[in-house]
């Protein structure tokens, strides 16, 4: 029973959202021929892409041990494991959300908290062909303030996100000790 209660709470939000995008949609008849396009974009979109992210979990899976991941993008790896995740984030293109598969995978095989917000983070605002047409048409100072500021914060937030991580499972651990 708990676990279909637990199951239950995952799809609520989804729940939450569909009545209330049909609410808007009843109120506001002349949104829906474009709120069906832009559903139909999209879902044609996650039917090409969304395989491609599979086989990448797969051979993410397959390919690669949990020890490696560990070492290297793990809680101990400091701040190689951070230039790493950077890296990591900035070589793909494509939309955000293939990243999340992704890094649920990375994360299961021993990858840090901040190391995962920072492949996320880099993977959605840094991107080496992103970073070249910046350079273009704002000029390379610009470009490269932007990037020294992203990657400050970036690390910033990554390291706050982690500590407050890890005070919740202590905490978490603590209530459930004898």
């Amino acid at each position: 029973m708990n676990g279909n209660k637990s199951r239950l709470k995952q799809w609520l939000p989804a729940a939450f959202l569909t009545a209330f995008s049909l609410l808007l949609l009843a109120l506001f008849s002349e949104a829906r021929e474009p709120f069906a396009g832009t559903v139909a974009a999209y879902a044609r979109e996650m039917i090409t892409i969304f395989p491609a992210v599979l086989v990448l979990m797969g051979l993410l899976s397959a390919f690669i041990s949990s020890r490696f991941i560990a070492r290297h993008l793990g809680d101990g790896s400091g701040i190689r494991g951070m230039v790493l995740a950077f890296l990591l984030g900035t070589l793909p293109t494509g939309p955000l959300y293939m990243a999340f598969p992704l890094a649920a995978a990375l994360k299961k095989k021993g990858a840090g908290t901040a190391n995962m917000v920072i492949f996320l983070s880099t993977w959605a605002c840094i991107k080496l062909p992103q970073e070249l047409v910046e350079m273009r048409f704002l000029g390379a100072r610009f470009m490269i303030i932007r990037l020294l500021l992203t990657i400050t914060f970036v690390s910033l937030m990554a390291l706050t996100i982690e500590l407050i991580d890890k005070r919740a499972d202590t905490a978490a651990r603590d209530a459930t000790a004898p």
